[in-house]
């Protein structure tokens, strides 16, 4: 039921759908997270523990460090927790495993069902926006395990989060069970269970606070870490191609001096916008990039000796279009991590901003060109 900060800007993993787990009995106890089977009357179903245990917390780290991030998913179906029975709540979720630990990790002395959707391993949040925390993967979910055979009353709680992704009517219309929002945080979950079901102001709001905002960046910097070798390689080609007699030292410690003010716009767009975002102007995250990355680079072309770049117009020109152009496609990419932006706020910002920042880039690369050809023509 908790958001997590992650992921929408994260490439999902396309495997093979999970298995169900009431396909697979003998398979639900091989899990740590899970205690043992219980009776319903559709069979076995695995009984999950509401503690976390240290293999869940290195797997958190590593899945926020980006390890093995499109494979951290459960099998999607139905779970207990507690002794629960035919009137005992059911709740959706993803089968996102940081999510499901997030939810069950509060629902100590609870008495319920979990029903897990095939979220393709993508939080609910995301999910909802990606269309698979969808209407028809929780009807279809709901008929495969039989959920109204288990279950006597009428009511399935959604995570608030979701409900982009759910009509609420077709679910009625087709399963005839009334869907319920519950609170953004799993850690409301148990006032809102006691309280007959019923959210207040604040279980209803969203919080992204500066740790929020830090927790994604791990992922981030990981992509960063592959886009600066690239980043190199075409500063040593910038570099190489001079008249004059070729030294590939020199050009290797020149194109690693060019590379730090591109790191650090990098780091302005990810970082940075992560930690200053509710304090710089614009509500376009591309448009408070380019802020950012044109303060960083004014401040690089002024100490241009610093980084080794050539004094040259063209040259102080160019760098400014590739930083801010860097530091603005790094902020548009953070709004798949935030809760600042809807689904076609993305797509209508991304649908504007991209093209913009490939003209920028293609101004760059041509001033660059017309430099080299000047060098070679005197």
């Amino acid at each position: 039921m908790k958001k997590e900060n992650s992921c929408c800007s994260t490439p999902c993993c396309d495997a093979t759908e999970s298995l169900e787990p009431s396909a697979h009995p003998n398979r639900n106890t091989d899990f740590p997270w899970v205690l043992e089977e219980m009776d319903t009357p559709i069979g076995k179903i695995p009984k999950i523990k509401t503690q976390t245990e240290f293999a869940d917390t290195l797997g958190a780290i590593a899945v926020r460090l980006g390890i093995n991030r499109s494979n951290y998913r459960i099998n999607p179906g139905l779970y207990a927790v507690g002794n629960p029975n035919d009137l005992s709540p059911v709740l959706v979720t993803a089968n996102y495993k940081l999510t499901f630990d997030s939810l069950r990790k509060e629902l100590s002395k609870q008495n319920l069902w979990i029903l897990v959707l095939d979220t393709k391993g993508i939080n609910v949040w995301c999910a909802a926006g990606k269309g698979t925390f969808s209407t028809d993967e929780l009807i279809k979910r709901i008929n495969l395990v039989q959920l109204k055979n288990v279950i006597s009353h009428k009511t399935i709680i959604l995570p608030q989060l979701g409900a982009p992704g759910v009509a609420a009517h077709e679910v009625s219309k087709h399963t005839g069970l009334k869907v319920s929002y519950g609170p953004v945080y799993a850690r409301d979950l148990p006032r809102f269970l006691n309280n007959e079901l019923k959210a207040t102001t604040d279980m209803r709001k969203v919080h992204f606070t500066l740790k929020n905002r830090l927790t994604v960046i791990p992922v981030e910097l990981k992509v960063v870490l592959k886009v600066l070798p690239i980043l190199f390689t075409l500063l040593f080609i910038f570099n190489l191609i001079s008249p004059g007699e070729i030294n590939f030292s020199r050009v290797f410690l020149q194109s690693a001096n060019n590379l730090i003010p591109y790191a650090i716009s990098i780091a302005l767009g990810t970082l940075g916008i992560a930690a200053l975002l509710p304090y710089i102007p614009f509500r376009s995250f591309a448009a408070k990039g380019l802020l950012l990355g044109l303060a960083w680079a004014a401040l690089a072309v002024r100490y241009h000796g610093t980084f080794n770049f050539p004094e040259n117009t063209l040259i102080v020109a160019a760098n400014i279009l590739f930083l801010t152009s860097i530091t603005s496609f790094s902020a548009l990419n953070f709004t798949g991590s935030t809760t600042y932006t809807s689904i076609s706020g993305v797509q209508k910002e991304m649908l504007y901003t991209i093209p913009l920042i490939a003209v920028a880039t293609l101004l760059g690369l041509g001033l660059v060109i017309t430099y080299k050809i000047m060098l070679f023509t005197g």
